[in-house]
C-alpha cells in the first residue's frame, strides 16, 4: 500500500523525486516503530493512538517538532489516499493535533548589501581580448545571483532554466515551480540585455555541445561543460554574498526572502507577493 501511495504522488500528484524520496523515508521510520516492515503495513491494525504514540516517541528522542511535523504529515498524506481509494473506511490521523513549530523571522541581506555585491562584480562587456571561459564564470556567478534577487526564484527553479524558457525581448522567463506549475516571471531590461549577452558568448564556446541548462559549469577532470545543479548555486551565492555581508545565513533562498521584502519596502502587497 505504501509503494502505490508514493507511485501516485510521484506520477499523478508530480511531487518532486525529493519529496517522494522524504515521505517514503518518513514512511518507513513509522513502520519501523511499529515493528513492521513496508511490506507488512496493514491499516486495518492501526488506529490514532498508534500515530500518536509514534509522535510521543519521537518527542522524547529529541526529535523536533519540525521534524515531526514533516513525518506525521507524511502519514496523514498516506491516509488520505488510502480513504479515496477506499483502502480504509476511517483517517486516524484526522484528530491528530501535530506539535506547533515556532516559525523564525525570515533572513534577509540588506539594501546596502545588494548593493556593495553590484559594486564588487561589476561586470565588462565582453569584447574579443578577453578570456571567453573566464568571462562566461564570473557573468555566470553574477547574474545567478541577480536572477534569484531580482526574481525571487528558488534555487531549484534557478537550476532547472533552460534558454528556451528565456523571452528577453518580452523581458520575461518561464519558470516550473513546485509540481511543475508554470508561471511567469518579469525581468528589467538591463538583467535582460546581461542574459542576453552571456547566452551569446556560451553559444560561441559550446557551438555543437549537447551541454543542457541556461546556466553551465566546467568538470574539473576534463573541462566539459555541463548544467549547474543546485548545489553549484548554493556555492556561488554563498561565495559572492559572503564578501558583502555579517550574515551567517547567506544562501540562496535568503535572496528570495530579500527579493520579497524589497518588493513589500517598495509598495507591493502581499497578495501579489505570494503570487
Amino acid at each position: 500500500m505504501i509503494q502505490r501511495f508514493l507511485d501516485y504522488i510521484a506520477i499523478e500528484k508530480r511531487y518532486s523525486e525529493r519529496t517522494v524520496k522524504e515521505y517514503g523515508d518518513d514512511l518507513r521510520m513509522w513502520c519501523e516503530f511499529l515493528g513492521w516492515s513496508v511490506e507488512d503495513f496493514d491499516p486495518s491494525q492501526l488506529d490514532a493512538n498508534d500515530v500518536k504514540g509514534w509522535m510521543i516517541h519521537m518527542l522524547d528522542k529529541g526529535v523536533s517538532a519540525r521534524s515531526v511535523k514533516r513525518r506525521l504529515s507524511a502519514v496523514k498524506s498516506l491516509y488520505r489516499f488510502l480513504l479515496s481509494t477506499g483502502s480504509v473506511k476511517v483517517n486516524i490521523t484526522s484528530k491528530v493535533i501535530v506539535p506547533k513549530v515556532d516559525k523564525p523571522l525570515p533572513v534577509f541581506f540588506k539594501e546596502s548589501e545588494m548593493e556593495a555585491f553590484k559594486s564588487r562584480n561589476v561586470m565588462p562587456a565582453y569584447d574579443e581580448g578577453m578570456d571567453k571561459e573566464e568571462w562566461l564564470e564570473q557573468m555566470r556567478d553574477y547574474l545567478v545571483v541577480e536572477l534569484l534577487y531580482q526574481t525571487g526564484m528558488r534555487r531549484a527553479e534557478l537550476a532547472a532554466l533552460e534558454d528556451k524558457d528565456l523571452d528577453l525581448v518580452g523581458r520575461q522567463i518561464r519558470v516550473f515551480g513546485k509540481r511543475r506549475k508554470e508561471r511567469m516571471v518579469p525581468v528589467g531590461e538591463r538583467l535582460a540585455k546581461l542574459v542576453e549577452e552571456y547566452l551569446q558568448v556560451k553559444r560561441e564556446i559550446l557551438l555543437e555541445s549537447e551541454a543542457f541548462g541556461t546556466f553551465l559549469v566546467r568538470k574539473k577532470r576534463n573541462g566539459e561543460w555541463v548544467a549547474l545543479g543546485a548545489a553549484g548555486i548554493y556555492n556561488i551565492v554563498r561565495a559572492r554574498m559572503g564578501d558583502v555581508t555579517t550574515l551567517k545565513k547567506h544562501s540562496p533562498h535568503v535572496l528570495r526572502h530579500t527579493f520579497a521584502t524589497t518588493m513589500l519596502n517598495n509598495g507591493a502587497d502581499v497578495r501579489t507577493i505570494q503570487t
